[in-house]
């Protein structure tokens, strides 16, 4: 296990060659300390645990590791599932996405026309809100997105789940974030 800056685990997925709306993710506020934990998974590129907290209002800091190289039959149930109609709890489910920005201006231009065309499609034809989140992200190229199970103020049981089967790489990353919050000196308010 090697862990690492919270962005570059977001770049692995970023630039994980699996289908892009294969993603699944679980979050909440943490056990103990300061932050949100968050969960993220696919069945071709594993499951990653990250750690973060606003160290400022602008400036995300954490960290985060892989924790599987799979999506196995233990650790199936405790992501939501893909299909939200067929999740009984689907009104309590979000989606989320990871989004890397266009290249150049010539790219931001094609993502702008094809968003434009998709709103424009779906304003004229009757189709599930699911539908039109999984347009929009493919119209503008997003390299990761899905369901996710979220709570604001609290932690899903999920997550809970998660961190226990991953007990002692959550200790060690809680460790990690708690020494970057104690550098960072955030608990004396924000910089």
């Amino acid at each position: 296990m090697h862990i690492r800056d919270w962005q570059d685990i977001l770049t692995d997925v970023t630039e994980a060659d699996v289908d892009p709306d294969g993603w699944r993710a679980v979050a909440g506020t943490r056990q103990e300390g300061l932050g949100e934990d968050l969960f993220l998974g696919h069945p071709n590129a594993g499951v990653y645990e990250l750690k973060t907290y606003a160290k400022n209002p602008r400036e995300l800091r954490g960290v985060g590791t892989q924790v599987a190289r799979r999506i196995d039959d233990e650790l199936d149930p405790l992501l939501p599932q893909q299909n939200r109609q067929q999740d009984t709890e689907s009104e309590e489910q979000g989606r989320f996405a990871v989004q890397s920005p266009p290249s150049d201006e010539e790219h931001a231009e094609s993502m702008a026309k094809r968003l434009e065309e998709t709103v424009r499609v779906h304003s004229e034809a009757p189709t599930s809100p699911d539908d039109f989140f999984t347009d929009v992200m493919d119209a503008l190229e997003s390299p990761a997105f899905g369901p996710m199970k979220y709570e604001f103020d609290g932690r899903p049981e999920e997550l809970d789940k998660l961190t226990e089967t991953f007990e002692d790489t959550d200790d060690l990353l809680a460790k990690d974030l708690d020494d970057l919050v104690e550098s960072d000196e955030v608990n004396r308010g924000f910089q």
